[in-house]
Order: C-alpha cells, then structure tokens, then sequence
C-alpha cells in the first residue's frame, strides 16, 4: 500500500492511504495513479514560518533565491537568534519586501523573548495551533495551515484558501467549481486523513499523472 516514512519528508502510513480509498472510489483511481508521494517537509517550525512569508506571492526560484541569501546571512537552518540579531533593512537586502522583513523581524523578537513559545505548538490541537500561528503579523490561516503540514506533519489539515487543492478536486471529480459547502462536506469524509488527501490533489493538480490532464473549471478562471 502507498505510503511514505522517509526523513525529511512529509511522513503518512498504508492505513492512511487504505482509509481514504475505502472512502471514495475517485479518490483511490488517483491515489493509485499517483502511487506514493515524497514531499519534502520544511524543518523546524520557526523555518517553515520564515519559509511561507517569504514565498507569499513569489515565484518558487524567487523564493529560493531570497532563503538562499538568508541562509548565507542568518545560517542555514536559520534560528530565532540569528534572524532576531539582524535589522529590517539587512533582512529586506536578501530581496524581500520591507514588510515581509519586518514581518520575520518581529516573528524572531517575540521567540526570543518569550513572547511567542515555539514549542507549546506541539502541545495544541490543530484549531488552536493556527489560533496562534495566525495571531503573528504576516502569518494567515493558509499559511498557518502549511506550516501544520509541512513543519509539524498534522495529518487533517485541509486548506479551503489553497489553489492547488481547489484544481486537483476538480480534476479527479470534474467539478466546475468548488463552493465551501462542498469543501467542507470532502473534509468530513477524508478525515482523519486530510493532508494526505491534499498531497494527492496537489501532485494531480501538476497534470503530469496520467489519465489526470484537465482542469473542469470554466474557462477564463
């Protein structure tokens, strides 16, 4: 059965993969098309955070390019210290916007002091981590709810606002559009097994699977 347990990658089991094709049929055409999946997890929590402000908006080689320069001031995973030990005007030269520097300045300030505490995520809930992810300056729910993915591997993450998720629904059900009502009644179905729901709808939504080449969504979207 389809599973991946590799370091450094977004870790799920058979069970996982065997539930949610006991679940719906379409989805275990895709999951079976697909087959396993190796998605690289990001690290640390502070990292991943880092991470998706940095990518908001940006190209992924742009975004590479920017933690590549951070990485070479800041050190490579970078650290509340390091990044707290630069300025805003430091931060934004490794080609981020003003804001976004400040955004990461005032992240590793309040980590730091005490303010933020890093590792009383591991301890909440899924609601309640985002809860507080979200309540730092830069940090929304979807990337909050990456964070949950790919840094502290929560297995029923199941992000509404992401575009990905949204294409590769459409495509393994031929949707033309995905409303919240519809969402939220997949959520209640792949549950507890949402994220790997997601790591299929996003390697679908590349189309490269095969038999999976056409978004239904009207055109012009």
């Amino acid at each position: 059965m389809y599973s991946c347990d590799e370091p450094g990658f977004v870790r799920y089991d058979a069970a996982a993969t065997a539930y949610l094709m006991s679940k719906d049929r379409k989805l275990a055409r895709a999951i079976e098309a697909v087959g396993s999946i190796r998605r690289p997890a990001d690290g640390d929590v502070f990292a991943s955070v880092v991470k998706s402000i940095v990518g908001q908006q940006i190209s992924t080689s742009a975004l590479k390019t920017v933690l590549g320069r951070l990485a070479v001031k800041a050190g490579d995973p970078v650290t509340p210290e390091a990044v707290g030990a630069l300025s805003v005007d430091a931060l934004q030269s490794c080609g981020m916007t003003f804001r976004k520097a400040g955004y990461i300045k005032s992240f590793a300030d309040a980590v730091r002091s005490g303010e933020f505490d890093l590792d009383a995520l591991a301890r909440m809930g899924d609601e309640e981590a985002v809860k507080a992810l979200t309540s730092l300056r830069g940090v929304g729910r979807w990337t909050a709810e990456m964070v949950l993915i790919f840094s502290m591997n929560r297995m029923n993450v199941f992000a509404f606002d992401d575009v990905g998720i949204h294409r590769g629904i459409r495509m393994v059900y031929h949707h033309r559009d995905v409303s919240r009502e519809l969402f939220e009644r997949y959520r209640r179905r792949f549950s507890p097994y949402c994220t790997v729901a997601s790591l299929y709808f996003w390697q679908i939504s590349h189309m490269d699977v095969p038999g999976y080449d056409r978004d239904y969504a009207p055109k012009g979207r």
